[in-house]
């Protein structure tokens, strides 16, 4: 077995943590003790659901000095951003004990008995229940809202399900100490010590997916790690659902009359949202279209000016830098692209320099647009001019989708419905005048697309509906009401959102 090494990614310093990959038996015990977990959690009520994810939240917050050290000298991102990053992953814990409360998304329904007219009916009640043990796989870029205590095993507990986890090697040391917060909390609420376990190692990862128990897997990550073990799952005796949000080339468009009205502010933000968090986001925006002509010369020149003035990036590993490095270089390689300013250079261990380079449609449309449409993690912008209406469409229809489409426009724009609705057929989320770089817990939030983005459009991993991917419906014909769950009962003891003969009843 190997010894799990934890990296410094700004000082380069390497540190044993003292435990060892997951073995494939170990795997296998995770996996039965998580299934004997998920069918006691699925018995539970929805108050003591709700309560559990509650005090996950607060265990969390408990442990947040050591949470945050521990963070900040596996990732950089330093202190201020580790802070808001643990506020966040809290407040997804309340916001989903919420949604339990709320009940309505077991989607219930009740259809007493009647002659219908194609004949007589039976009493009919239908539910959202628990699919059984989850794999979740911590993302590398957020070490806390997308990774151990992230977003996936928030809804998946919330659904009902147990959770067995495999750490990102980036952070070993912080996937343990949110683990032990997290495991900490569900003991003290009297759960079974598998409700939420952790696995390391690549191997581990890869059993994990295949073994039996697993019903379903949430994954934030490269689009061809992800590709992989969505096959994996397919390709099982028993194929599973495997989430996978996969990133993706994020278009943005400033339109003419935007980049006339505010050049400036439109240059910086560009760059501003392009080098947020080191470029290491899944939502950044991949290619910039930019008009051409003089509008579109000073957005150019402003971004070139905050580039210039950015003061480099610090990656979260020296593995993802030399990524960054490979896909920049690649990229100057195309015939028709340019160099237009490169920032100074992160004095860390993983250090980057941020990148602006220029090309145009018929360069983005050519015999090296693969290129060009590969996703780049790193501050990198792209930058595509365009000459006119017809032109930008017809690129836009070309891209492969995305996370998201992002609009920068005048009010009254005649650019607006059109690219308004090449955006809603391309990306799971369309943002008008403001940046794809950020990512909200609510109730309407959709985090996914069409592949690539995502291996399914019809779900989000962010957002309350997040959990629908770890329930399935459950229909009870002609059930005697005391043998029936609480919410389908006929006095609807919990008092959720019903719909009964067809009527919403709140």
């Amino acid at each position: 077995m190997d010894e799990v090494v934890s990296v410094n990614p700004v000082s380069g310093e390497r540190h044993p943590s003292g435990f060892y990959e997951s073995t494939l038996d170990e795997v296998a015990a995770a996996g039965e003790a998580s299934a004997a977990a998920a069918a006691w959690l699925a018995g539970q009520s929805l108050s003591w659901r709700a309560d559990l994810l509650d005090a996950l939240a607060a265990s969390l917050e408990a442990d947040a000095e050591t949470i945050i050290a521990t963070a900040d000298e596996e990732t950089g991102l330093g202190v201020a951003r580790l802070t808001g990053e643990l506020r966040r992953t809290c407040f997804q814990f309340r916001f989903f004990a919420t949604v339990v409360r709320d009940g309505g998304f077991l989607e219930a329904s009740v259809d007493h008995a009647y002659d219908s007219p194609m004949g007589p009916l039976p009493d009919l009640r239908r539910q959202l229940e628990p699919l059984g043990p989850i794999g979740v796989f911590g993302a590398s870029n957020f070490p806390l809202a997308f990774s151990v205590p992230g977003g996936d095993t928030a809804s998946a507990l919330a659904a009902g399900c147990s959770v067995v986890i495999k750490a990102h090697p980036a952070h070993p040391l912080t996937s343990k100490v949110t683990f032990e917060a997290l495991q900490r909390a569900a003991l003290s609420c009297g759960a079974p010590e598998a409700t939420v376990q952790l696995l390391f190692g690549l191997a581990a990862g890869v059993a994990l997916v295949e073994d039996p128990h697993v019903t379903a897997v949430g994954f934030t990550g490269s689009y061809p790690a992800g590709r992989a073990l969505f096959e994996r799952a397919q390709s099982r005796a028993d194929p599973i659902p495997f989430y996978g949000e996969l990133g993706s080339v994020n278009p943005l468009v400033v339109t003419p009359l935007a980049a006339k009205a505010r050049a400036q502010a439109l240059g910086e933000g560009l760059v501003g949202s392009v080098t947020l968090g080191s470029g290491q986001f899944c939502t950044k925006p991949g290619l910039l279209f930019v008009p051409s002509g003089p509008e579109g010369d000073a957005v150019l020149a402003a971004a070139k000016d905050a580039m210039t003035h950015f003061a480099g990036a610090s990656m979260l590993s020296e593995a993802i830098r030399d990524r960054f490095d490979d896909g920049v270089a690649q990229l100057l390689s195309v015939p028709g692209v340019a160099l237009v300013a490169r920032s100074a250079n992160a004095a860390t261990a993983s250090g980057a320099e941020g990148v602006l380079v220029v090309t145009d449609v018929a360069t983005l449309r050519g015999e090296h647009r693969s290129v060009l449409e590969t996703e780049c993690f790193g501050a990198l912008a792209i930058l595509v001019r365009y000459a006119g209406e017809g032109e930008l469409l017809a690129s836009l229809e070309s891209l492969d989708p995305a996370l998201t489409f992002t609009l920068l426009a005048e009010e009254g724009d005649p650019y607006g419905p059109a690219l308004l609705d090449v955006g809603r057929r391309k990306a799971g989320r369309v943002i008008v005048n403001g940046f794809p770089t950020g990512v909200g817990v609510s109730w309407s939030m959709q985090h996914g697309g069409p592949l690539p983005a995502a291996t399914s459009s019809l779900h989000t991993s962010v957002g309350a509906t997040s959990l629908r991917r770890w329930l399935r419906p459950v229909s009870y014909q002609s059930v005697p009401d005391e043998w029936l769950p609480a919410s389908l009962r006929e006095d609807n003891p919990l008092g959720i959102p019903r719909r009964v003969d067809g009527a919403l009843v709140l």
